[in-house]
């Protein structure tokens, strides 16, 4: 009898396993799963077991994985911790399998392999939210939910650092070493949190009721600037290492800049989660898109080293925390089952990076007042971030950070 009255929380798992089964999550699922191939394509290249025609096409693919997941994220809404297993495991084995595609006899099979490679890694963040953000907010420790969002800046840090100091390896011996480490995430994930009870939406609910209620008409609205989030930030970077390659030669240089993207990322999530945690989600949020809007406008303003070296660095130190924050924005609008709004955010984002590629590749080769189509996506980027920014900015409610930290 006294068995039947535990408390529940006697069968949760403890914060610090929560919060770094998030971080090993989305370091697996988005560092390795989803930008793994930003350093591996160029090696492929070198090895002759790729071409460019089909490395846009694997990317492209990837995009449209990406979509296809979020769509379907909301399938593991009753139970995100599913969702965030089996995400983890398609992961591992679509990495691995990448170790055996060359050619172009296998072009097809690695488009598929990229494609499914998004869906696990879309089905990995919305799935991985929506479970952390719960059980933290259960344990009333929502403020240590914006930690889990540095695994995916470790996990850009961890592939391109291996990618650039093992270089001289075979892409192959390195896409293997990838998906076993992929691989030993999954493992971990699944041994700390397989055997522990799932935290029932009502639970979630009762945490924050005043909260809901008050903020559903701003769903449309969150939406649309976290798919403008994604249209910005795709065009820097997917195109800015192919502008850098014109001023530069030296190939170490653009090893280099893979590791130092996903650190700067890690960095940039660590300091809003140490020093902005008291602040409303939608000003974090405004914040990190108006900087990312400056690093948008950089190569406009200057085509040298410089300028693009600080539009790297300002939007690949803004991505994550306005992911980190737009996310945690929709646990707090949702609390009790936040998958499905977590899901349309990552759909429209994916909808936007899909966008601002084929943005690029209608305006063609030519050259309107004097800008390419690199240089009007730039700005179309830029205009759209700002006025997001500002939106998010003045529709902020302080009060509304008050009673998130109070929970």
């Amino acid at each position: 009898m006294t068995g039947k009255h535990l408390p529940p929380a006697d069968l949760r798992p403890p914060t610090w396993l929560v919060v770094g089964s998030g971080i090993v999550a989305l370091a697996a699922a988005m560092g390795i799963g989803r930008f793994a191939f930003t350093p591996l394509m160029p090696l492929m290249m070198r090895d002759g077991t790729m071409s460019a025609a089909a490395g846009a096409e694997w990317a492209a693919a990837n995009y449209g994985g990406y979509l296809a997941g979020a769509l379907t994220a909301a399938w593991f809404s009753s139970d995100p911790r599913r969702g965030v297993h089996l995400s983890l495991i398609g992961v591992a084995l679509t990495t691995l399998a990448m170790a055996w595609i060359g050619g172009e006899t296998l072009a097809l099979l690695g488009a598929v392999l990229r494609a499914a490679a998004g869906v696990f890694s879309a089905w990995a963040l919305v799935c991985a939210s929506s479970w952390c953000l719960a059980e933290l907010a259960r344990r009333h420790a929502p403020q240590l939910g914006a930690w889990i969002y540095t695994g995916v800046g470790l996990g850009i840090a961890l592939a391109g650092a291996l990618a650039w100091l093992g270089g001289r390896q075979p892409a192959s011996w390195l896409w293997l070493e990838l998906g076993l480490i992929a691989a030993a995430g999954a493992v971990s994930v699944g041994l700390g949190l397989g055997g522990r009870g799932r935290a029932p939406a009502s639970a979630a609910a009762h945490l924050a009721p005043a909260v809901a209620p008050a903020r559903r008409h701003g769903h449309l609205g969150l939406v649309l600037c976290y798919g403008t989030f994604g249209f910005g930030y795709i065009v820097p970077a997917t195109f800015l290492p192919a502008m850098a390659r014109q001023l530069v030669a030296d190939p170490l240089v653009f090893g280099l800049t893979w590791p130092l993207f996903g650190l700067a990322a890690a960095l940039s999530v660590a300091i809003a989660a140490r020093w902005l945690s008291a602040w409303p989600r939608r000003r974090v949020w405004a914040l990190a898109q108006g900087v990312m809007a400056l690093g948008t406008a950089l190569p406009l303003a200057a085509q040298a080293l410089w300028s693009l070296a600080a539009s790297a660095v300002l939007v690949g130190g803004t991505f994550m925390v306005a992911t980190m924050a737009g996310l945690q924005l929709a646990r707090e609008q949702l609390p009790a089952n936040p998958t499905p709004l977590l899901a349309r955010m990552t759909a429209a984002f994916a909808a936007g990076q899909i966008a601002g590629p084929i943005l690029v590749r209608l305006l063609g080769p030519g050259s309107w007042a004097g800008w390419d189509a690199l240089a009007w996506a730039n700005a179309a980027s830029t205009v759209l971030l700002a006025l997001t920014s500002a939106w998010l900015w003045r529709d902020a409610d302080p009060v509304h950070s008050t009673v998130r930290q109070g929970r």
